[in-house]
């Protein structure tokens, strides 16, 4: 396939790391707890059968995480591209409600609506909710994809219409504790 005249000229166009919710001065706490995934390794390309809904079979990656901090009531995850074109990481992933006392959640447990007990899905990309695998541009070369964990010393308690804004803002200055998982996909 030709490369994508498009995606070559905004080769260097990223909205950048520092974009992330991960780099919010309100959510800054100790990363002190790990998340994994057995699907891929910390800067490892993440498998074809996670790729977006258009392309792909969309199947959210199985995800593991150590022990949060002690207090922790709830977690959110916020996954986000952050090298996307223009303006703001697009977001692949917001959920909360995820239980503390648990270890990890199984493949494909970020569909909408998801078959773990709790977990609700906020709007992520293309106003959809539940998980929306890799798409970046056709050859505009690597995008990490950013799994941000957050350990939350209480319940967001958001309504079921929660926004990343809603998230960012109930989750300020509750942060116990943060993991981050990276992974990379590239459409040449």
């Amino acid at each position: 396939m030709p490369a994508n005249p498009i995606g070559l000229a905004l080769r260097g166009r990223r909205a950048g790391q520092h974009t992330l919710a991960w780099a919010r001065p309100g959510l800054q706490a100790p990363e002190n707890f790990a998340l994994t995934s057995p699907a891929f390794g910390h800067g490892a390309p993440i498998p074809e059968k996670h790729r977006g809904r258009l392309f792909g079979a969309n199947i959210s990656p199985a995800l593991n995480w150590t022990q949060p901090p002690l207090g922790t009531a709830e977690l959110v995850l916020i996954v986000q591209d952050p090298d996307v074109p223009f303006g703001k990481p697009a977001t692949h992933a917001l959920t909360l409600g995820i239980d503390p006392s648990g270890s990890g959640i199984p493949e494909n447990a970020l569909t909408n609506p998801s078959p773990v007990p709790g977990i609700r899905h906020g709007k992520g990309a293309m106003g959809k909710r539940g998980w929306a695998g890799p798409l970046p541009p056709r050859s505009h070369g690597p995008h990490t994809y950013v799994f941000q964990l957050f350990a939350l010393d209480q319940a967001t308690g958001l309504p079921a219409s929660f926004t990343l804004e809603d998230t960012l803002a109930a989750i300020k200055g509750h942060v116990l504790g943060r993991a981050r998982l990276d992974g990379t996909y590239e459409i040449r």
